[in-house]
């Protein structure tokens, strides 16, 4: 039972760090487990719980932005053009990747595999890099007030990427951000935005498929792995917008391609 709470720690360690950085925690869940041989549907479901973590420390870094948009959308009623920073705007980033999800759920999680992981995180990865060597518009949208709904669905799309394990939520949502004409850091911080309710959704759906794996025994090995992922989480939100500003994207990027070849040589081959 004692290893058992070593790994909720490492795991937890390993999600709160990762989730919100592109670098794909979801890849680095499963490269991880596999290390340490913490797999089956405990595993999945404990891996799936504690990202719940991660999306608390979201909500509470950015409690005023999700209070304003929740108080707004009351105020202003149901409007649907782009003015300033809306609700709508979470909702269309969320929509591709939510409609392919429920669809192909099955084949989605056919895909966790480290050699899956593998690849997506070298696919990834040029995909961050094209977002850094691409020329955008001389002004970028520098505010998430300006943000319009082409640029939302845009971002959208680019979700739909990191259903492949590997690929990275955030890192697909940041390039996708950046090619639509935002600053890295507003890219950033509507990922993360976007992140709460679509890794809430895709966590509630995962968790009711598989609560039957759970019993009593397990909460607080679970308790643990949350808590660890919150506090890990909000430091590395933190930590990784002020970095971001002072080196972009492609050293991430360098980061993924270093891990496939590491893991691909000394363990897949």
């Amino acid at each position: 039972m004692e290893n058992l709470y070593i790994v909720a720690v490492i795991l937890g360690i390993v999600e709160g760090l990762t989730e919100f950085i592109p670098v794909s925690s979801t890849g680095h869940m499963i490269l991880v487990g596999s290390l340490l041989g913490f797999e089956g549907d405990k595993a999945a479901t404990f891996e799936v719980f504690i990202q719940l973590g991660a999306i608390l420390a979201v909500l509470v870094l950015y409690r005023d932005r999700f209070l304003n948009l929740i108080l707004n959308l009351f105020a202003d009623g149901i409007r649907f053009d782009d003015r300033g920073f809306t609700i709508w705007h979470v909702a269309i980033a969320m929509a591709p990747a939510c409609i392919l999800g429920f669809f192909f759920h099955k084949s989605i999680k056919g895909l966790f595999s480290d050699q899956s992981v593998v690849i997506g995180l070298v696919l990834g990865g040029l995909l961050m890099l094209a977002a850094t060597w691409w020329r955008g518009p001389r002004r970028p949208v520098d505010d998430l007030e300006r943000i319009n709904y082409r640029q939302a669905l845009f971002v959208g799309l680019a979700q739909c990427l990191s259903l492949w394990p590997g690929f990275s939520r955030s890192g697909a949502t940041i390039s996708g951000g950046m090619l639509a004409g935002m600053t890295s850091a507003v890219a950033a911080e509507f990922s993360f935005i976007v992140a709460v309710p679509m890794m809430t959704v895709a966590t509630g759906y995962d968790m009711l498929k598989s609560y039957q794996f759970l019993d009593a025994s397990d909460l607080p090995f679970f308790a643990l792995g949350f808590v660890v992922s919150f506090v890990v989480a909000w430091a590395a939100i933190v930590w990784f917008l002020k970095l971001l500003q002072r080196i972009g994207l492609a050293p991430f990027a360098y980061y993924r391609f270093l891990v496939a070849l590491l893991y691909s040589v000394l363990v897949i081959l």
